[in-house]
């Protein structure tokens, strides 16, 4: 696997997304692809292809707004207790590899490790219950702490009201190409997009940033 040359020296603030990049994207996956149709379609008595389709179709109507990662919202929406129904498969939450050894190592390198998310707060509490990143960062937000999601220019603007870094001198990994997008025009100096998201899946190409599977690509791990 190539290695991606970083000059470490031009990086104080690491921003980093959770679920993707420190995290295995399969367990969202499945929990909103697979679970929660099942459990919909279980818990108001129609067939499963329509609760697929049904759910679907309106989460499609909320993409890239704050809602669309919203517990909340959904479990108003859909009629049922969405944080419930994530510990029902809570066993399949876990880091991505070597995640707590690059968050390790970034911080004897002497790096600013703060979390950036657009999972609502239910949900980080499941994830970090059941994982150990929360002790190997420096600090946790999550958009919804400001009302606008990472694909909003608000979002980088409160960030940076809240807590004060050098864009210049920041590097962000995330696995979604919008929300790198986003932090691209907001002026982040450093953006690395994650290929492989979800482990039961191929890695794909992302089209308009650098790319790496593997932490130990960027910094040394051992």
């Amino acid at each position: 696997m190539n290695s991606l040359l970083m000059d470490w020296n031009d990086i104080d603030t690491v921003l980093l997304d959770m679920d993707g990049t420190l995290l295995d994207l399969h367990f969202d996956n499945f929990f909103w692809l697979q679970h929660l149709p099942r459990r919909y379609s279980e818990l108001h008595g129609i067939e499963l292809t329509k609760a697929r389709d049904k759910l679907q179709q309106r989460m499609a109507s909320t993409q890239g707004t704050l809602n669309w990662y919203c517990t909340d919202f959904w479990s108003q929406q859909f009629d049922l207790d969405v944080v419930a129904l994530k510990r029902e498969v809570m066993a399949l939450i876990n880091e991505r590899p070597q995640a707590l050894d690059f968050l390790s190592a970034l911080g004897s390198h002497g790096k600013q490790r703060i979390l950036i998310t657009n999972a609502h707060r239910d949900s980080i509490d499941i994830k970090f219950s059941v994982t150990a990143i929360e002790s190997r960062l420096d600090e946790v937000i999550s958009s919804h702490d400001y009302g606008y999601p990472k694909e909003d220019q608000l979002f980088w603007q409160q960030l940076q009201k809240n807590m004060p870094f050098d864009p210049s001198r920041t590097l962000f990994i995330d696995d979604s190409e919008p929300v790198l997008e986003s932090a691209k025009k907001y002026g982040i100096a450093h953006l690395l997009c994650i290929d492989k998201p979800d482990s039961k899946y191929p890695a794909r190409t992302c089209a308009n940033f650098a790319s790496i599977a593997d932490f130990a690509q960027i910094i040394n791990l051992d």
